[in-house]
């Protein structure tokens, strides 16, 4: 078994949101945004993008640092 530098709960909501939650909305921002007549658009989406990108970041971290205990 692997342990983590984040808990397991908080890993797997991380991952997700960085792998799912944030490239849909800033997708869902970039396109929609427009239309309503949002400003700030390209701004909001490179922002939602780079909080995924440190996310993955972090995620990705914690797994390559990851040890295995037990046996």
């Amino acid at each position: 078994m692997k342990q983590y530098k984040l808990p397991s709960g908080a890993y797997t909501a991380l991952k997700w949101a960085g792998l799912v939650a944030c490239p849909a909305i800033a997708t869902f921002v970039g396109v929609v945004g427009p239309v309503w007549g949002l400003p700030n658009v390209d701004a909001a989406v490179t922002t939602i993008n780079a909080v995924g990108v440190l996310i993955g970041a972090l995620v990705g971290y914690s797994a390559a640092t990851a040890r295995e205990v037990g046996a």
